[in-house]
């Protein structure tokens, strides 16, 4: 066993010298509201977030959030974003437009007065022509930006994180257990929602309010409990290397049909690659024979079916390499 798996054992067991496990201490206690605190600043510090935003944490994953905060611009670039307008639709909001790639800049059109716009993380960078339009912004007005980090939050840095009112994430991807989720809001979205609703506003359920959260620090009620975090500045340099290995095979294999992409290049995840084989039997036979090689948990999601290799922040060089290989020398 390795160091950091000692750590984590350990917390297990006696958090902070207490005696009692992390996951059963009192989220009230001084060890573990100093904890919050001490991760707040953490992510803080290793993306940049600046004083006009609150960091919070709660439960309901990324799929809660699509409930809490449901948005009326949506592009659809796979099935979460999907999942998230069509809550949205439930609820009173969300016009999309659906894509097989992300859109170049110039496809952009916003509503009129959009309430709000959200796209997903695997799309929101700075500088590929595949992005969000960052520069389609308007200079005159705040819109209110909504993003999903949930794949990639903590992989690599938020670009333009300040243009954000709201970035989300479940932490299960990359830094923390599954049910935790992580908040950036911009401070002018932290508004009464009794008051609100008295103005006419949809009501908000108490625990999914921003500002109920985050006068209570967090600790309105008892929290899911997160792993320490790494440097988000070298998993980016990381994450980056193995992506480009991953998909570097990828094409290789499509050039002698193998495989097939399931989206455009240039459109790429960098936390999830997505591929079908291609023949009668393939899929099987690469699952089986990786699975052999103690490579597992290679069957797409079933609403999209065909390969996904994750590259979460767990996921080692050494361990992409061994998946990279094997692509290259797998044969129908």
């Amino acid at each position: 066993m390795n160091q950091s798996s000692k750590k984590h054992q350990k917390l297990c067991f006696d958090f902070e010298a207490t005696g009692i496990g992390i996951a059963e201490i009192s989220h009230r206690s001084k060890e573990f509201t100093a904890f919050v605190k001490k991760t707040e600043t953490l992510i803080r510090t290793q993306l940049n977030v600046p004083s006009t935003h609150h960091v919070l944490f709660t439960q309901g994953g990324g799929t809660g959030q699509f409930s809490a905060v449901p948005v009326l611009d949506y592009v659809l670039t796979g099935s979460w974003s999907k999942k998230a307008s069509e809550e949205a639709r439930r609820l009173g909001g969300s016009r999309c437009k659906t894509f097989t790639r992300i859109p170049a800049h110039s496809e952009y059109t916003f509503s009129p007065d959009p309430a709000q716009s959200m796209a997903s993380s695997s799309h929101m960078t700075a500088s590929s022509p595949a992005s969000f339009p960052f520069d389609r912004l308007p200079t005159d007005t705040l819109l209110p930006l909504v993003a999903d980090y949930s794949s990639s939050f903590m992989s690599r840095p938020i670009p333009r994180l300040a243009d954000h009112a709201l970035i989300f994430a479940g932490a299960q991807k990359n830094i923390g257990p599954a049910g935790l989720t992580i908040l950036i809001v911009r401070n002018d979205c932290l508004v009464d929602v009794d008051a609100a609703a008295a103005l006419g506003a949809a009501p908000v359920p108490v625990s999914m309010a921003y500002k109920t959260i985050a006068d209570a620090g967090s600790l309105y009620n008892t929290p899911s409990r997160s792993q320490k975090l790494g440097g988000v500045e070298y998993y980016g340099q990381v994450n980056k290397r193995k992506a480009e290995n991953i998909y570097d095979a990828l094409r290789d294999g499509e050039a002698k049909g193998v495989y097939r992409a399931k989206v455009e290049q240039g459109s790429g995840s960098w936390m999830n690659v997505v591929f079908d084989v291609l023949g009668d039997g393939a899929e099987a036979k690469f699952i089986a024979g990786a699975e052999q090689q103690g490579m597992k948990a290679l069957k797409g999601h079933r609403s999209v079916g065909g390969i996904r290799v994750s590259l979460y922040n767990a996921i080692t060089e050494e361990q992409t390499d061994r998946i990279v290989t094997y692509m290259r020398q797998f044969s129908i």
